[in-house]
């Protein structure tokens, strides 16, 4: 188990890449994180990609990267519009939008989807990072749903009750069209880290978790 305690930079500053296959995936895997990297470094910069963001969960991902990351989030956000659940047979777009992304910025972090997520979408944006930005530190979030598929993370952020709260209020703002969805409540994201926040001896009791499977020390 790692806990990630990041250093402190005299300049506030980091370039962090958030990778999300659908609209609130970002801010559900690591949006505390989010809120709690920009308290640490206020100057941080944050390149925010969202993969499937069509009609109106275009509308909802750009308030949500407006509520976690606001005017820190640069040429952004970028919101593409390829078809829900059906990345794997666009695999070659998908490669052109990473590639592009490699040619403009050098992330001092990534965030992206845990490789062994059941869904087809999530496991080949986790895939493209890997094989995009292989000397980067690369973070795997987690997404809990009917699947079943949430697994044994190894790194853990620890969050404040505020953060915690606010990350769910700012879910429950911005993703009206998921609210009727049985899933998508207070209730589901706060246990689940509250679940990682026992794993890891939190002070506050909540993290969030992450999956890292190479890390130089």
């Amino acid at each position: 188990m790692i806990k990630l305690n990041l250093p402190e930079r005299a300049d506030g500053k980091l370039t962090i890449l958030c990778l999300g296959a659908h609209s609130d995936d970002i801010e559900i895997g690591c949006g505390g994180t989010i809120l709690e990297l920009l308290n640490r470094y206020p100057n941080s910069v944050i390149h925010w990609v969202v993969f499937s963001a069509i009609g109106v969960r275009g509308e909802e991902a750009r308030k949500a990267a407006g509520l976690f990351a606001g005017s820190r989030i640069v040429n952004g956000p970028i919101l593409k519009e390829f078809q829900d659940g059906f990345m794997p047979f666009v695999g070659a777009d998908m490669k052109n939008v990473m590639e592009e992304l490699k040619r403009i910025i050098s992330p001092d972090l990534v965030f992206t989807h845990y490789r062994d997520d059941a869904h087809q979408d999530h496991q080949i944006i986790s895939d493209l990072t890997w094989n995009t930005f292989r000397d980067h530190l690369v973070l795997e979030y987690e997404i809990p749903k009917y699947d079943g598929d949430l697994g044994h993370p190894n790194g853990f952020v620890a969050l404040s009750n505020e953060i915690c709260q606010k990350k769910v209020s700012y879910l429950m703002d911005a993703f009206g069209s998921q609210r009727s969805k049985r899933w998508f409540e207070e209730s589901t994201f706060m246990a689940l880290m509250r679940l990682r926040g026992m794993e890891c001896n939190s002070p506050s009791g909540h993290a969030e978790a992450f999956y890292l499977r190479k890390v130089t020390l």
